[in-house]
Parts: C-alpha cells; sequence; structure tokens
C-alpha cells in the first residue's frame, strides 16, 4: 500500500545524530528506537535523546506488528544499570525512557533489572524523571509491585490495539491483563502517573477505538499515545489502512474529554516520543 503525503518526514543530517550514536556504542547499549525501527529515531537522536533498551536484544515473543528480534535470550548483564547511568550523564537527560524487551524466561520478567535501572539513575542525581515502559510479566502482580516500589515517575504499559485483534496482532498477551496493570498501579500507587498507547491501522473501528478509551479510562490511566502502524519489515502484519491526520485529532479530543491528563495523537506518534514533553506540560 502506497504511503500518502502525510507520512513523508524529513531525514536529520548525520551529524546531528552522532552524539548520542557514539555514547550508545561507548556504553554498550541498545535503544528501541532501532530495534523497532520507530521512523523517529533520526529526529529523538538529533534531539540528544532515546529510548533504553534492557535486558538484551532479543524478545522471548513474537507479536506481529513488531521488528524486534525473537528467539531465546541471553541472561541479564548485572552491570548494564551503571552504563545506563553513565549514558544519562553523558547524554545530560532530565528525563529518561526505559523499556524492555518481553523476558518470559525469567522469573520475575525482568522486574528486578527494572528496579536496579531506577536506582542507578537516581543515585547519579535523584531529580531526574525516569518513566518505565513494562511488559506484562505475564500478569505476576508481585514483579508489578517490584518495579513500583521504586517509584518511577510514570508507569507506561502499552494496550498495542483492541482486544479483537489480540489472538493476530498479539497472540502471546492478554487485554485485560494489560488493563489490570494498569487499574492496579494506579490503586496500589495512586501518585504514580500511568500510560498506555495503541496503534491505528490495523482493522480496528471507530466503536471499538472509542471502547478502548473507555477501558483505559476506568482503569484511571492518565497518559494516552496514539500512533500510525508501519509495517517494520516484509514479514510483518500488513497495514490496513492509513488513518488520516484529522482522525488521530478526533480522538485527541475524545481522549482529552474522557479525562485523560494528557493525549498524543498523530501518525508519527509513539510510546516515548515526546514523553518529557508530555509530563511536563501536564497540570497534576
Amino acid at each position: 500500500m502506497k504511503k500518502p503525503p502525510w507520512l513523508k518526514k524529513r531525514i536529520p543530517p548525520f551529524q546531528d545524530l552522532k552524539k548520542v550514536r557514539s555514547i550508545l556504542d561507548e556504553t554498550s547499549l541498545h535503544t528501541v528506537c532501532e530495534e523497532a525501527r520507530c521512523p523517529n529515531l533520526g529526529e529523538c537522536f538529533s534531539g540528544g535523546t532515546a529510548t533504553i533498551l534492557i535486558l538484551g536484544r532479543i524478545c522471548t515473543r513474537s507479536c506481529s506488528f513488531c521488528a524486534v528480534e525473537h528467539g531465546m535470550p541471553f541472561q541479564p548483564d548485572e552491570k548494564e544499570s551503571e552504563r545506563i547511568a553513565q549514558a544519562v550523564k553523558k547524554m545530560g537527560l532530565r528525563y529518561v525512557v526505559i523499556t524492555s524487551v518481553t523476558r518470559d524466561d525469567l522469573p520475575d520478567g525482568g522486574a528486578s533489572h527494572f528496579a536496579r535501572t531506577i536506582r542507578a539513575i537516581r543515585g547519579l542525581d535523584p531529580t531526574i524523571k525516569v518513566e518505565v515502559l513494562i511488559p506484562d510479566f505475564k500478569g505476576n502482580l508481585s514483579s508489578l509491585t517490584r518495579v513500583l516500589e521504586e517509584s518511577p515517575d510514570v508507569l507506561n504499559h502499552n494496550i498495542e490495539t483492541v482486544p479483537r485483534l489480540y489472538p493476530e496482532v498479539r497472540p502471546q498477551a492478554d487485554y485485560k491483563r494489560s488493563l489490570n496493570f494498569l487499574k492496579r498501579s494506579k490503586e496500589n500507587y495512586p501518585y504514580i502517573l500511568t500510560k498506555s498507547g495503541f496503534m491505528l491501522g490495523l482493522g480496528e473501528t471507530r466503536e471499538e477505538v472509542i471502547s478502548l478509551l473507555r477501558d483505559l479510562r476506568k482503569a484511571e490511566c492518565d497518559f494516552l499515545t496514539i500512533g500510525q502502524y508501519l509495517q517494520p519489515r516484509a514479514d510483518r502484519l500488513p497495514v490496513v489502512r492509513y488513518v488520516p491526520p484529522e482522525e488521530f485529532e478526533e480522538y485527541k479530543k475524545i481522549g482529552e474529554e474522557m479525562g485523560f491528563k494528557s493525549v498524543a495523537s498523530g501518525p508519527f506518534v509513539r510510546s516515548s516520543f515526546h514523553a518529557a514533553q508530555m509530563f511536563a506540560n501536564t497540570s497534576i
């Protein structure tokens, strides 16, 4: 399917990307920007930021929309959190987004690794804001609590799509389980902001999107991101429809009217895109 004109993006000059790329190379870190083939990589790298991917670059799941490599990953690197703190310092970040591949092979799903990473960043400077984009830990609430005990500023868990499409888009995940994670987070740690995001263009209907928005608000989700699904490689799900910008604007308005603190909605919006601005511009 030919991409519409609103999906064109300027590529920044290579020299603008060099600082972040060299820091990541020095500290042997991965980013979800690269592994997931994010269309905003150039903009984020040239702006001096990146979403750091912990627990390796191989995922134990194989979601049909995602470009991240899947298979059997290596054991976690216990010193990774220290290297992340070094990278945060070199980049001069005041707001850090940490995510991971899904690690169903680990007893706690990698929750303790998230906790160590938050502590390492806060040990560098306790005023740095930390957002964590977590997997579902197979529904293990003790793993969720392990992360929340470290008091991240934002707990992000993506719902990704409407429930009808889960068997095709996220066959190893569960819609209600993901909603429950967001709900439990807000119930047990009400001071921690929650966030979620989903894609359009996979075959969902307007009614299904509105229902999804209602479900997220019932779970008291604070922040919301909505973006266009873009097929990352030939063996991933094809795009069913390119959603025009005015529809994204409509969903943004509906979400705000429902009570989300902030809604970012647009073709190039991704879960961690301009995350610091979303946090800073929200009146709590």
